[in-house]
């Protein structure tokens, strides 16, 4: 400690005047006091006043500069030292001796400015203030093809001090993209991939730029899907895979990368991976089986990627895939239903799926899950069902395949997702299908859930979905045994709030749903109509400039029926429908102005 504060006077006394070797010895001393205490020396250094000495000695032409570099990389190891070497004015000094030539002073160099900037806002700023980024990417570009042991110990401390400049940075993370960084890296990568501490450096430095969507981009035009999956191939230790899928994770979000990724193999490691650790209970072993099994789901959303792992359904990944369904990893579950649901995004390969009996594995998962079951599987698998329903040839074969009874089960879920999926699943099986439509119009449970959903106010999706469903199961099946059952349910008024939506698309399904309850049961309605003030509503509709043609129209085909009621026809007639109905026979829609005269007629004769 004597030798500590010895050395520190002799420091702020010679500093200016001394010969290099006073200074060499001053300068061991710290060195030496900091391998054995680092923090305590730390604050020595700080109260002594040292730091402001050390912006003199950073010079190119000192013998000495290498050890004062050192010292300051030692400190700024510690949280509380990284700004007082800020404010010391230690950045500009550190930053010139970035264009000097020799190897070791580049070497601390790098250290010290790494690690002032690891997790401090006034470290980083002041770096980029003095440019430090851009002659750091300089060095990389020319040192990357070098492969002896200083240049790779170099590349390595700039990789890393190119990390703590930019760590959850998104500023100066689009920074070094600007300044071309990703495609060196990249190359750095395929070059250096024998040296374990470069490549992680590498590895890190991605996973932290990938997040940006700039980036990928970028990451496209590289070899980067080759280049990562060569290096998990090699790969033994599970840290090393996981920080790999760090990096895949993100970048694979992007369309190109995903079908880059197919094409440099990645899908068959992924597949290795799950058959090693599908029976494992080791927490290594279920990490990677997740993550591995996510990432698998990830690539199946590129159209491009999804097509070519299908090969018309006889592709060895689709079947794989298909395995996982009846597994007893719930992960595995998840995961395959997923991909199938990813898989049915489009007709054909939709109508392949049934027609090869998918629709049974997934009922019989649903069937595993009913009691109890786990929500995320019961989602996804409801997912892939909404899906294959989309096809018209489908709806009937997965209807008569016992769908619909399969997903009523799951009725009683009090799970929103699960709701969510379930009501999409049946709208989309009953589709111009009258019969179906009809039997489930007629299952009270089924409808009175539908209404006690339509007034789920803390979920829209649920809400709209089950309002969508109430108005598909009269238009669909057109059963006066259906619109019964939903009056006495209470489900009118509903129907009416859906015809204010701000969707069009659900203001017209109201309006066709109400104009057919109308039309076939007017007198057992008319009560609720009166109640849901449903006249005013469609004056309100038929005078604002802003509803669409579309609404415009099936809103006076619905007035048209209802005046077929006394009391409803009463409201019509104290509302001056006619005036409002005559200024849209001269409406820009034939359509419109064509319906406009008929209502106008009808309202005549009426009154």
């Amino acid at each position: 400690a004597d030798n500590l504060s010895e050395a520190l006077k002799k420091l702020k006394i010679t500093s200016t005047d001394s010969t290099a070797d006073s200074l060499e010895g001053c300068l061991d001393c710290l060195l030496q006091a900091l391998a054995q205490n680092n923090m305590e020396t730390s604050e020595k250094i700080q109260k002594s006043g040292v730091l402001q000495v050390f912006a003199s000695l950073l010079t190119p032409q000192s013998s000495c500069t290498a050890k004062v570099a050192n010292i300051i990389a030692e400190v700024a190891r510690n949280e509380f030292m990284r700004n007082p070497c800020v404010d010391a004015g230690l950045i500009p000094p550190l930053v010139q001796l970035l264009n000097c030539k020799d190897q070791e002073v580049l070497l601390q160099t790098g250290r010290a400015l790494g690690n002032i900037c690891y997790d401090s806002h006034e470290g980083r700023n002041a770096v980029d203030h003095a440019g430090g980024a851009h002659i750091v990417v300089d060095h990389l570009r020319s040192l990357c093809s070098k492969t002896d042991p200083a240049s790779e110990k170099l590349l390595t401390v700039f990789c890393g001090m190119l990390m703590n400049y930019s760590n959850e940075n998104d500023t100066l993370q689009s920074q070094l993209i600007n300044m071309g960084v990703i495609p060196t890296l990249v190359k750095l990568l395929g070059i250096h991939c024998q040296n374990a501490a470069l490549t992680e450096m590498c590895l890190v430095a991605f996973g932290n730029l990938a997040e940006l969507e700039s980036s990928k981009e970028q990451f496209a035009y590289t070899n980067i899907a080759e280049e990562l999956v060569k290096l998990f191939k090699k790969q033994i230790e599970h840290d090393k895979k996981e920080m790999i899928f760090e990096v895949l994770a993100p970048l694979a979000e992007n369309d190109v990368i995903k079908l880059q990724l197919v094409e440099a193999g990645l899908v068959e490691c992924l597949l290795e991976i799950v058959q090693k650790t599908v029976d494992s209970d080791k927490e290594d072993d279920i990490a990677e089986l997740k993550t591995a099994s996510d990432l698998m789901v990830l690539l199946l959303l590129g159209d491009e990627s999804m097509q070519k792992l299908f090969e018309g359904g006889k592709g060895s990944v689709f079947q794989r895939v298909l395995s996982w369904i009846p597994s007893n990893s719930h992960q595995l579950q998840l995961a395959g239903a997923l991909a199938i649901a990813n898989f049915a995004r489009n007709d054909g390969n939709c109508i392949h799926m049934v027609d090869n009996g998918i629709v049974q594995k997934l009922m019989d998962l649903l069937d595993r899950h009913v009691e109890d079951g786990n929500v995320t599987v019961q989602h996804a698998a409801l997912s892939a069902l909404r899906n294959l329903a989309i096809p018209v040839v489908n709806k009937a074969k997965m209807l008569s395949a016992g769908v619909a009874e399969a997903v009523l089960k799951f009725l009683r879920s009090e799970m929103p997702p699960v709701q969510f999926k379930l009501l999409g699943t049946l709208r989309m099986l009953i589709d111009a299908q009258a019969e179906a439509a009809e039997q489930l119009g007629k299952n009270i449970k089924l409808v009175e859930r539908l209404v006690e959903w339509c007034e789920a106010k803390d979920h829209a999706g649920v809400m709209g979905e089950s309002n969508r469903l109430l108005s598909a199961l009269i238009r669909h099946s057109k059963s006066k045994d259906v619109i019964r059952t939903i009056v006495q349910s209470g489900g009118i008024k509903h129907l009416v709030t859906m015809a204010t939506s701000e969707h069009v698309i659900m203001q017209n399904e109201a309006l066709v749903a109400l104009a057919l309850i109308a039309a076939l049961e007017l007198v057992t309605a008319e009560k609720d109509l009166e109640n849901a003030q449903l006249v005013q509503i469609l004056h309100r509709l038929l005078s604002d400039d802003r509803s669409a043609p579309e609404i415009k129209y099936n809103s006076m085909v619905l007035i048209c029926a209802l005046i077929g009621s006394e009391p409803l026809q009463k409201e019509v007639q104290s509302m001056a429908f006619l005036e409002v109905v005559s200024k849209l026979r001269s409406h820009e829609n034939k359509t419109v102005a064509q319906q406009a005269s008929l209502t106008e007629q009808r309202l005549a004769v009426e009154s």
